[in-house]
């Protein structure tokens, strides 16, 4: 007999792995104790801050993808388990990004382009499986339902995956990296999501009509 995929179990799951995560953050934050009092680094503070609410923004995308479809199978679990794995490894090329720019750590040229490529791989895999898990959910329901919000959610995180791609490159490449373009590369999600948003409320507008 074949059971349905229970899909509250995995959102368990999930938020389990996401707390860990926060978990982890926490533990790493530099404090110490001095004279009975507690001393804290307060550059370390505003990165543990900083990664604290990325790690927090990453799990409101997680939580939209479920209160947007209740529809689950085997390959949306492979691409959740995948996600949560990245995100656990994502915490700590992030907290090393922001603490090189706050000045806690001194990096060289090579540090901060191998930095970047981390942190750009771990963005690009998260918003990979973000964008696979919303195509899957509306390929398997776009029969029965027709529900174009999956099918934007999909293209729109298609986006990030292709700017995270692009920033891989110029931080392998070292161009402009004293300048921080890896980074600053990642404006382009603005006009670029803008756009995509525009072009897809006309197509599927006309489509209605």
């Amino acid at each position: 007999m074949k059971y349905s995929h229970n899909s509250s179990r995995i959102e368990a799951f999930s938020d389990a792995v996401f707390a860990f995560a926060a978990t982890l953050l926490v533990v790493s934050v530099g404090m110490q104790e001095s004279n009975s009092v507690i001393k804290i680094d307060w550059l370390a503070f505003i990165g543990f801050g900083v990664s604290f609410f990325v790690l927090l923004g990453l799990w409101w995308l997680h939580y939209n993808f479920f209160r947007r479809t209740k529809y689950m199978d085997g390959w949306i679990i492979a691409l959740n388990a995948i996600l949560l794995f990245v995100v656990l490894y994502y915490v700590f090329p992030l907290k090393s990004l922001i603490n090189s720019m706050t000045g806690i750590q001194r990096l060289s040229f090579d540090e901060v382009s191998s930095l970047f490529q981390l942190y750009s791989l771990g963005f690009f895999l998260i918003f990979l499986c973000l964008s696979f898990m919303y195509y899957s959910a509306y390929l398997k329901t776009k029969k029965t339902q027709l529900n174009h919000d999956l099918l934007f959610y999909s293209r729109h995180f298609a986006i990030y995956v292709f700017v995270a791609a692009l920033s891989i490159v110029i931080a392998k490449s070292q161009f402009l990296i004293k300048w921080a373009l890896p980074g600053m590369i990642y404006i382009l999600l603005g006009p670029l999501c803008y756009f995509h948003g525009v072009f897809f409320a006309k197509k599927h507008k006309t489509i209605s009509e």
